[in-house]
This record gives C-alpha cells, sequence and structure tokens, in this order.
C-alpha cells in the first residue's frame, strides 16, 4: 500500500525560541481536502509555514510520499512535491503575468503556462500587465495558478479567500475543486470563510493553541454547535 502524501509525525515548530506548533500529528490521503479551521492566532499558518520549510522545527517528522522531508530547504520541498500559496500571495511585481507564471514551471516547457489561462482565463486576459497592476483577486488567482503549474503533490492553500470579492471567490473555489477532482493533488486549506471550506472539504482539522483540538467530517462539526461555538466563535454557522 503507498505511503499517503503527507504525514505529519510530533511537529514542534515556532520563530527563534517561540514555540507555535507543539506535538500535531495527522496524515492526508491522496487526493482528499483537508480544511484547517480555527481562531486567529492558534497556529494554522505556521504549521503550513513548517510543512514547507519556513519556520524552526523543534522535533518531529514531515514525511511526503513516505519520505521525510523536515531537514530539506524550502526550496527542496517544493522540488519534491510542495506547493504553497501563502496569505501573502507572493506575486512579483515588476514582472508581468506570464513572466511570473513562467517561474512556477520549474522543468516544465513554457507551453505549460496554458494551464494556467485554461484554469482562469481573466489571467491570460491580463497576461501582459505586470503582478503590480493586478486587483487582489487577480494576484491570488496568480500565486495560485503558479504553484499549480509546479505540479505539487500536496498543495497548502493559507487563507486564499482572505479579503476577496463573493465573485472571485467562486471562481477560485470552484479552481481548486477541479483541481481536488483530478486525484493528482492533495490539498490543505486555512481558511476564515468556515461555510466555503466546509463545503470544499472532505475533513476537517480545528487547532487551538498550537494543537489539533478536533477533526472530523464538515457534516459532524456543522452538527456540534458546543465545538463550532467553543473553537471556532461563529455561532449560527449553517
Amino acid at each position: 500500500m503507498p505511503a499517503a502524501p503527507l504525514e505529519v509525525v510530533n511537529l514542534s515548530a515556532g520563530y527563534g525560541p517561540t514555540r507555535v506548533i507543539e506535538d500535531v500529528s495527522f496524515s492526508v490521503a491522496a487526493g482528499e481536502r483537508l480544511a484547517v479551521l480555527g481562531r486567529n492566532g492558534m497556529g494554522k499558518t505556521s504549521l503550513f509555514a513548517t510543512i514547507a520549510g519556513q519556520t524552526r522545527r523543534y522535533g518531529g517528522e514531515i514525511r511526503l510520499a513516505g519520505s521525510d522531508v523536515a531537514n530539506q530547504p524550502s526550496a527542496a520541498r517544493a522540488l519534491s512535491g510542495i506547493g504553497y500559496v501563502p496569505q501573502t500571495r507572493d506575486v512579483f511585481p515588476s514582472l508581468t503575468v506570464e513572466e511570473n507564471l513562467f517561474v512556477g514551471l520549474k522543468s516544465r516547457p513554457k507551453s505549460a503556462v496554458e494551464e494556467a489561462y485554461t484554469m482562469f482565463p481573466r489571467l491570460k486576459e491580463r497576461r501582459t500587465n505586470l503582478g503590480s497592476q493586478l486587483s487582489g483577486g487577480e494576484q491570488q488567482m496568480l500565486s495560485t495558478a503558479r504553484t499549480i503549474l509546479g505540479q505539487p503533490r500536496v498543495l497548502l492553500l493559507d487563507e486564499p479567500l482572505e479579503g476577496l470579492a463573493p465573485v472571485i471567490c467562486e471562481e477560485l473555489m470552484a479552481a481548486f475543486s477541479r483541481l481536488a477532482q483530478s486525484g493528482d493533488t492533495t490539498i490543505l486549506l486555512v481558511e476564515q470563510r468556515i461555510q466555503s471550506a466546509l463545503e470544499f472539504a472532505d475533513r476537517v482539522m480545528i487547532m487551538e493553541r498550537g494543537r489539533i483540538a478536533w477533526t472530523g467530517t464538515p457534516q459532524a462539526l456543522q452538527q456540534d454547535h458546543e465545538v463550532v461555538d467553543r473553537l471556532l466563535g461563529v455561532g449560527g454557522l449553517h
């Protein structure tokens, strides 16, 4: 039986002397969609940054398809198959949309950039625009498409809908769903728009103070009002 695309074992990490993630263990199956929820400041972004190699790890393992990548630098993890779309989007402002996308291709031919335009036709319309000339939603599409062009086995999406108009959110979530349906990409999603996350996910993991406080299905969470109120504080979820 093949190893899960992503396994995290007894992971502790943080920034400098400050521990943010404490003894976190979970695994995600091939093609699975995992929503990582929790109040602000509970370690969700730090967890993703740690998996991507951007924090200080104090202990534990990060296994990608069975191989521990915890000692690899972030660039090597990206080449191994971890794709990370951070909250900050990180597009290159002085490069055009197309030049930004070329950066994500790794060793793939430039013609593969058409995959990004199929996913987000809006980017094709803007392909000669500089990154700095895009709206927030277009920057999110660009950051996401650039990462996906690298064909990651595991895709980490950190609050991709933050601050975006509803129509853009719908476009992004539809693209994520199509990607997940291919079965080739395992997707982990941190999102404050709880309902969007639950509609997307197969499974939910809630973090509290750097630890996993609850796991289960979206359906189970929606029916457990005590957990929703205690760990998410969004009463009236429906």
